[in-house]
């Protein structure tokens, strides 16, 4: 079957549906097509995410497209819980790093203030503080919110304007004259199209080499253990991540956590088996000696997600290839796609509509740094 459409978006999670959904809200007149593997989204980064959404960067592009993602967030009424974030160091090298972070954010208009043990001790009683150099907490602004909330909203809103989603996977591309002139269908269906975006999540290496584009994307399999405690802390309290990595927030009655494993290997596309001894080694560990309000924990469950993780430097990889130029990359996100997704949807339809982007120039992380191998870090991942 052969069909055509002006954009076709190979991905249906929050960055392809953020970006079909800015089309509509920017009166883009063309068909736009979406082309997702898995209508129900079990195995998405969307779907396994732990929804966070913050503005402790150390770049000021993810700061600010974090910013617009918020704004975003609120204005469409998605379920948004503003606990903050709470980063600890353990060292006066991991404390120069938030004091350097904090200059950005607080460049960029984010309210995020540094407490000292002291001040650490006196907000949150319930954390021991001893081995603690400094603390960076946001006021405002960051949180976690309802994923499939965000994405059914976006889903609604592209079809509501006429944008097909298809049930099905991209298996080819057809280039013409430097450009993509179609998309072929694992189906066996053909669109021919006028731009293409790559919105992939962990297919996106596999897909950009369709094109015969090598790009350093690779899957990270993250694991999520939810857990009740026997004595649970009070008051409201923030995603705290330790000077380990390993990081935990309230979710419903209990808790969750998760940590980098380490070594940090690429995993394959079907491996969702949950890193079972992570929690015995490293998360539980880490929660008993920040709080004797977690020693004693029982284990409720467990799932499974993968980052796309852009391995030159941790950023995004967006906007058009140099010389492929209606192929658009939404891809390598390392953690951070589901917050930003608006913000790059935004920035996606902007450059289909407009060709430059308007809001907010994300030039910084376009595929020329790929290509020369010239990184531009983002220091603060999780």
């Amino acid at each position: 079957m052969a069909s055509d459409a002006d954009v076709v978006i190979c991905g249906g999670a929050a960055l392809g549906s953020a970006t079909a959904c800015h089309l509509a809200m920017l009166g883009f007149p063309g068909r736009v097509v979406v082309v997702e593997p898995d209508p129900s989204y079990a195995r998405a980064a969307t779907a396994l995410a732990a929804s966070g959404i913050r503005r402790q960067f150390s770049h000021p592009l993810n700061v600010r497209m974090s910013a617009y993602g918020l704004e975003f967030i609120r204005a469409l009424g998605v379920d948004f819980r503003e606990n903050g974030y709470l980063t600890l160091a353990g060292s006066e090298a991991q404390a120069a790093i938030l004091r350097a972070n904090h200059a950005v954010q607080r460049a960029e208009g984010a309210e995020i203030a540094l407490l000292d043990p002291g001040a650490l001790a006196a907000r949150f009683p319930h954390l021991a503080t001893g081995d603690l150099v400094l603390g960076a907490l946001g006021l405002s602004g960051e949180g976690w919110f309802d994923n499939m909330g965000l994405l059914g909203a976006l889903r609604a809103r592209a079809k509501t304007a006429g944008v097909v989603y298809l049930a099905d996977a991209v298996a080819g591309l057809d280039l013409a004259a430097d450009r993509v002139a179609a998309v072929r269908l694992a189906g066996g269906g053909r669109i021919a199209c006028d731009w293409f975006v790559n919105a992939a999540g962990g297919r996106g290496a596999e897909v950009a080499a369709l094109a015969g584009i090598a790009l350093p994307v690779e899957r990270r399999k993250r694991t999520v253990f939810v857990f009740a405690a026997a004595d649970p802390p009070e008051g409201p309290l923030p995603l705290t991540v330790e000077p380990s990595g390993v990081w935990w927030r309230p979710e419903g009655e209990g808790f969750i956590a998760g940590a980098t494993p380490d070594p940090d290997l690429a995993v394959g596309a079907e491996d969702f088996e949950p890193a079972h001894a992570e929690w015995e080694d490293l998360v539980w560990p880490a929660l008993a000696a920040r709080s004797p309000h977690f020693e004693a924990l029982k284990l409720r469950g467990f799932w499974a997600g993968h980052y796309d993780m852009n391995l030159l430097d941790r950023n995004a990889i967006v906007g058009p290839h140099p010389a492929i130029g209606n192929f658009l990359f939404a891809n390598g996100f390392s953690g951070h796609g589901l917050q930003q997704a608006p913000a790059v949807g935004r920035a996606m339809a902007e450059w289909i509509r407009h060709g430059a982007f308007r809001s907010l120039d994300l030039a910084p992380f376009g595929f020329a740094r790929i290509a020369a191998g010239r990184p531009d870090p983002e220091r603060a991942v999780i």
